[in-house]
């Protein structure tokens, strides 16, 4: 079996950059709120500054899901590498 590395990058565009869009507006809306998380988030990500307002929440967002996508086709790439993506052939 083989997976689809696309759809594994488009997942983990929309899922990583999702979660940190959430945090990152329930954070403005309840200051504090994943501030430990944001601020980690920033020493990752170098043209985000910390959580400030609603363009650093686009900011982050959009690193978030550029993140989530080359790490899903990593992973998609390495897992039909290395499991031979089904096409094991043998002799009957």
């Amino acid at each position: 079996m083989s997976l689809d590395i696309k759809a594994l990058a488009i997942t983990g565009a929309i899922g990583w950059g999702a979660t940190l869009c959430v945090v990152g507006l329930l954070n403005l809306a309840f200051p504090g709120y994943g501030t430990s998380f944001l601020e980690l988030s920033k020493s990752l990500f170098p043209g985000y500054h910390g959580p400030a307002g609603i363009g650093s929440v686009i900011v982050v967002t959009l690193y978030a899901a550029l993140d989530g996508a080359v790490s899903g086709a990593i992973f998609g790439w390495l897992y039909n590498r290395f499991a031979g993506g089904g096409s094991k052939t043998g002799a009957a």
